[in-house]
């Protein structure tokens, strides 16, 4: 259908030419002087105002949320000659824009789009855009008032900062993308066109082969490769299993107070009651465990998040006698093989195989974004639960599987891990330097070991308070408060790993001016 303005004459008196005739010269057809990024038209622009015109149209598209927080502008270069201006114009539009903090020049990537625009674009009637990202723009502390959301994980990783300290994140700029490369040229030569086909639900055999071995040397675990399920990560297999303990009768999973928000949202999300034991430094408190009448338990024993605490040796028979009365333990192995001051604690599912079920995954080791996690379940509901896979997604991608299992054979993996074991050893010794500095009178729990560390202090100042102050002042942190189920003394969780020392500093000083505001 031609478009309804064809030959009606535009603003300024100049009559656009008819869509159904082509002008052509020796050279072929005119190039259109427009482009598709954002549909930009030049010929709107007046006389002498180009820039203004274009920073304008930026500034909306921002405002209105077809350019989100990450979005890259084109190349001035390119853009200039689809819209057939100078590229001066281009650069002046995009140098306003960075004026103004609402695009930043990133070298390789290029111009990209860091906030929501101000002052003008509102002027001009342009609605901001609702994304967690643009809300936590304009009021940090948002996100840390009320109860968390089960979003609220998402829009704390979309909130810019200077400083990022939430927990859990490997170093990721250390990820061995040579030796990945290396495995991966080495598997896609040797496969064969048969093996690109639908894999097996369970998981690739070489990869249940090489994490058998993994944890058999490093977890100190005796398992065959029939037994381990190969998952999308610990999340997915928080997913699979709550059908299935409630096929077995089993309504409800308690959980460590405190205890990881996320996976009791996993468990909540699969109709799962999660009645909350403490902890205290020995461990989760068995009585206490007893007393919920649960049947089942969600636990991290090796290094409890977010306590750091190490469950002790009796308190760990206390566990193992609670499984021979029909208990059932989720032995949620996150992060037990970066350790620093102490010795390795084996892996629960060592003692007792058919009434704990193993979790682990390479989240920790290598990177969240892999995506490859394994399960040992007990015997007993291994079958339902490869068919739980088999119906959710037919099984990983092959090919990753591949790669790390040929990652984890040839030794690199191991390799990588003692690399990064020490660079996060020396991030760790930062925070704690860094604690010491600017939070005087504050308690450092689980430093021995992990990814992070939690902090606690005597002010009486509410941790949501002061993470919404230190948001607001470019340094992101997680409140202690949004892991706990009954009340108790104020803190943040810190991840160190992902951080160069010097920022860790910058980050705790202002976390430290944040705290003496406010107390």
């Amino acid at each position: 259908m031609a478009p309804v303005n064809e030959g009606v004459p535009k603003a300024g008196g100049r009559a656009a030419a008819p869509t159904t005739t082509a002008v052509t010269s020796a050279a072929g057809p005119s190039p259109a002087c427009g482009s598709d990024f954002l549909q930009l038209d030049v010929a709107e622009a007046p006389a002498g105002g180009k820039a203004d015109w274009l920073t304008r149209r930026l500034r909306q598209a921002i405002a209105d949320g077809r350019l989100t927080v990450g979005s890259r502008l084109p190349a001035t270069r390119v853009l200039a000659a689809e819209l057939r201006v100078s590229r001066g114009v281009v650069t002046e539009a995009y140098r306003r824009l960075t004026e103004d903090g609402q695009v930043e020049g990133r070298r390789r990537s290029g111009t990209v789009v860091v906030a929501a625009p101000a002052g003008p674009a509102a002027a001009a009637g342009s609605v901001p855009s609702e994304s967690p990202v643009t809300r936590q723009r304009a009021a940090p502390g948002a996100l840390f008032a009320g109860e968390p959301g089960t979003d609220v994980f998402d829009a704390l990783r979309t909130a810019p900062a200077r400083v990022d300290f939430t927990p859990g994140q490997p170093d990721l700029a250390a990820f061995p993308r040579a030796a990945w490369l290396r495995a991966e040229r080495s598997v896609l030569a040797e496969l064969s066109h048969e093996h690109l086909g639908y894999g097996d639900p369970q998981g690739a055999m070489p990869l249940r082969r090489a994490v058998a071995r993994w944890l058999a040397h490093s977890r100190g675990i005796r398992v065959q490769p029939a037994e381990v399920l190969i998952v999308a990560g610990t999340a997915q297999a928080l997913t699979l299993l709550p059908p299935v303990l409630r096929a077995d009768g089993i309504d409800s999973v308690a959980v460590e107070d405190p205890g990881s928000l996320g996976t009791r949202w996993h468990l909540h999300n699969g109709a799962l009651a999660t009645p909350p034991v403490p902890v205290d430094e020995a461990g989760v408190r068995v009585d206490a465990l007893r007393a919920t009448g649960a049947r089942a338990a969600l636990l991290t024993p090796a290094h409890q998040f977010p306590t750091g605490v190490v469950t002790r040796g009796e308190r760990r028979r206390e566990l193992l006698r609670w499984t021979e009365d029909g208990g059932l333990i989720l032995e949620d192995d996150y992060d037990a093989e970066h350790r620093y001051d102490r010795p390795p604690t084996p892996a629960l599912r060592a003692l007792a195989a058919d009434r704990i079920c193993y979790l682990g995954s390479v989240s920790k080791l290598l990177a969240p974004a892999l995506r490859i996690g394994w399960m040992v379940p007990p015997s007993h509901y291994r079958e339902a639960l490869i068919d739980a896979k088999r119906f959710t997604d037919l099984g990983n991608a092959v090919l990753p599987q591949l790669v790390l299992a040929r990652l984890m054979e040839s030794g690199e993996l191991e390799r990588h891990l003692r690399v990064v074991r020490g660079r996060h050893r020396r991030r760790r010794d930062a925070m704690l330097g860094a604690v010491a500095g600017h939070l005087p009178g504050a308690v450092v729990h689980g430093a021995a070991a992990g990814l992070h560390l939690t902090v606690t202090y005597a002010a009486d100042v509410p941790d949501t308070e002061l993470a919404a102050a230190a948001l607001d002042r470019g340094v992101k942190c997680q409140p202690l408060s949004w892991h706990r189920l009954r009340p108790g003394r104020p803190g943040l969780v810190l991840g160190y790993a992902a951080t160069p020392p010097g920022v860790i500093a910058d980050g705790l000083r202002t976390i430290g001016e944040a705290l003496r505001e406010l107390a």
